[in-house]
């Protein structure tokens, strides 16, 4: 579903991202882990279509995202690392927005953000102006606008950011679900207690590149053997 070849991103003489090669299938939950500023944000928003890779290509879904980047962006959910809300706007105003951005109405919709603000437990703010949330809750409200199409792949970077225990842990729940229907999610973390235990398949990057990528337990067999060697 997201196939990563030969990218890189430059700025001027600066390479933040060098060559990156991945591919990550339907029903695959897959974890970018590194520490801060080793390229993951950058990978992520290219992949989101939010920056144009310097060379290199981006397929979502075998659609090219810089040939042609409404179909691609069609197919996926982006959830920032930071989360930004539009404070004139209601939490439901503000889904109901993203899903319009996606050509979808009605009351399939409604359906569909009553069940994401439910889970997150914000329906009782759902009438109220978002500038009146706190920053767990526009967490909250962004990671269910990610959701509110209906996409067939998630990217997220640093998914736990702003959450508390509760909503951590419904939101591994979630993603979970997601990819046993046949989704897929790539994110991103530098904490690897968040992506042990939960992820498919790990890629570890540094300073603009992959420098392992497998299951825990082959990454941890890499290191062993370059341990002993």
């Amino acid at each position: 579903m997201i196939r990563l070849q030969q990218v890189v991103k430059r700025y001027g003489k600066f390479a933040a991202v060098k060559g990156i090669d991945l591919e990550v299938g339907r029903g695959e939950l897959f974890g970018f882990l590194g520490p801060n500023g080793a390229g993951k944000t950058t990978t992520m928003r290219m992949i989101a279509g939010i920056l144009t890779p310097t060379s290199g290509s981006i397929h979502v879904g075998g659609v090219d995202i810089l040939t042609d980047p409404m179909a691609a962006k069609a197919m996926l959910g982006f959830i920032p690392d930071r989360p930004f809300v539009y404070d004139k706007l209601t939490g439901a105003e503000f889904l109901r927005f993203t899903a319009a951005l996606y050509g979808q109405d009605g009351p399939e919709v409604e359906t569909r953000m009553d069940e994401l603000l439910e889970l997150f437990d914000l329906t009782p703010w759902k009438h109220e102006l978002t500038e009146s949330y706190s920053h767990g809750m526009r967490q909250k409200l962004i990671i269910s606008s990610a959701f509110v199409h209906r996409p067939e792949v998630i990217v997220v970077d640093e998914p736990m950011v702003g959450l508390d225990p509760k909503s951590a842990r419904l939101l591994k729940t979630l993603f979970r679900r997601f990819v046993e229907r046949g989704g897929t999610i790539l994110m991103s973390t530098h904490t690897l207690e968040i992506v042990e235990g939960f992820c498919d398949r790990i890629g570890i990057i540094r300073d603009g590149e992959m420098i392992a990528c497998g299951t825990l337990d082959e990454l941890r067999l890499q290191a062993a053997s370059a341990g002993a060697g």
